[in-house]
């Protein structure tokens, strides 16, 4: 038993994408999940870290012909039970690291929407999207989620009195990088380095999105409004989640690749 699987086998990941507040990042998520689509008329697409399904089974309810690959067994057992067995849909279990078990562009659309999340080192992420990009055919599309620095620095490390904690700790960089350890569960980014990751695989940046935005930094007014005033919030957020400017301090970020036709 490894830490991931230790916390997903206690946490439920679809009580948070329903939430309201949950809301803003997936329907964000799915609005460029299906822009992608449209682009490529994607058919065949490959969820890579697929957890209880919340997008694979959706997608595949919509006729997507989906691959559902998870790292924590629990997880998958979840998705399965969601499911009426009408769906176009093979659940896997597997590892972003090695997607050995699928050929070279096999598939019009592929995400990460969590493994990178977990990745601690720059050579698993790099290797990680790698195989994301080497699975995916030619124009084809990756999706890929992180969790930014900036936004966990503000909340977390300030906004609940944990500064002395982390600093003994040695948590802290000079320049106020978390610093994660496997046993941390989630390893935290900023945008540049998104932008080094992205340098090392054989795919163009599209764009990158904020997913929540400022969502997160006020959930429970978010969670309080009412239905007129959460689709205002939802137009503002849709507005402003390409703004580079405010990128950063978005708690999650949807980076979005297109293969380079002719990668091997």
């Amino acid at each position: 038993m490894n830490y991931i699987e230790d916390y997903y086998n206690e946490y439920e990941e679809d009580g948070r994408l329903l939430s309201r507040h949950g809301q803003v990042e997936y329907r964000t998520t799915q609005k460029y999940i299906h822009d992608c689509i449209r682009e490529t008329n994607a058919r065949t697409i490959l969820e890579v870290g697929a957890a209880t399904g919340r997008y694979s089974v959706a997608l595949a309810r919509e006729g997507y012909e989906v691959t559902a690959v998870d790292l924590v067994a629990h997880n998958l057992e979840l998705l399965r039970r969601k499911l009426d067995g009408s769906e176009p849909i093979r659940v896997l279990q597997g590892n972003a690291l090695d997607l050995s078990a699928f050929g070279d562009d096999s598939f019009d659309l592929t995400m990460l929407l969590g493994p990178m999340y977990h990745l601690f080192t720059k050579e698993d992420k790099v290797r990680a999207l790698s195989e994301a990009v080497r699975v995916t055919k030619p124009g084809g599309y990756i999706l890929a989620a992180y969790c930014m620095n900036e936004p966990t620095l503000v909340q977390f490390v300030f906004g609940r009195n944990l500064l002395r904690e982390l600093l003994e700790a040695h948590m802290l960089t000079d320049d106020w990088h978390c610093i994660s350890e496997p046993k941390d569960l989630f390893e935290l980014i900023r945008t540049e380095e998104i932008a080094a990751l992205d340098r090392e695989v054989d795919a163009e940046r599209v764009k990158l999105v904020a997913t929540d935005g400022a969502t997160n930094y006020m959930r429970e007014v978010v969670d309080a409004m009412d239905d007129e005033t959460f689709e205002k919030w939802l137009d503002y957020h849709f507005c402003t989640c390409e703004r580079q400017d405010l990128i950063g301090a978005s708690h999650h970020t949807l980076d979005i690749l297109r293969k380079k036709n002719g990668s091997a």
